[in-house]
């Protein structure tokens, strides 16, 4: 991308740590700040950084796929501010929740749909992203509309369940959200 070889591994080695120590953050930070606030907040952070990156990958990256070496470090700075943000908010969250929101009776099967609908969609954008990547160039910001999906879904879909027993979820939480509460009728 314009750095060469070794700081190719140098910035794998830098977005790794980044996202093992906002990780860390993550198990420290969301009962402090909640669940809702925290993907909210992190989806126009990784908005940001995306587009700061795609829009530097889109204007600047050649035929040759090569950028001047200081918006090569911008995009790196960018790619560890996003991953920064899904590693404390959407990577572990996306485990959380769902352990949360289930009543015991459905838990099992609950936790069991959204691990299987998690690895597949994993598994899907692994396999395609490197060829979206290579092939859409500025396409990249197809991933910014999921993430405004995201956002906007976390927004106003999601209750907040900071705090709440799980025994006491359905009452405290989803009968009083504005839509789950008719959906339960």
């Amino acid at each position: 991308m314009g750095l060469g070889g070794e700081a190719s591994l140098l910035s794998a080695i830098v977005t790794g740590s980044v996202n093992v120590i906002s990780t860390l953050v993550a198990i420290l930070g969301v009962d402090r700040f909640g669940r809702r606030g925290l993907l909210v907040e992190v989806a126009s952070q990784m908005l940001i950084a995306q587009c700061i990156s795609g829009g530097i990958l889109a204007v600047h990256l050649k035929s040759t796929n090569v950028i001047p070496k200081h918006y090569a470090g911008i995009v790196v700075i960018s790619i560890c501010v996003f991953v920064m943000g899904f590693a404390w908010s959407w990577g572990p969250l996306g485990w959380l929740i769902p352990s949360e929101i289930y009543s015991l009776e459905t838990r099992t099967a609950g936790f069991f749909f959204t691990v299987s609908m998690n690895m597949i969609c994993t598994f899907i954008i692994a396999q395609a992203f490197r060829t979206m990547l290579c092939h859409m160039r500025s396409g990249i910001f197809f991933f910014g509309v999921w993430i405004v999906v995201m956002g906007t879904f976390a927004y106003v879909f999601l209750p907040e369940t900071k705090g709440i027993p799980i025994d006491e979820m359905n009452e405290r939480v989803w009968k009083k959200h504005w839509l789950w509460k008719r959906l339960q009728q």
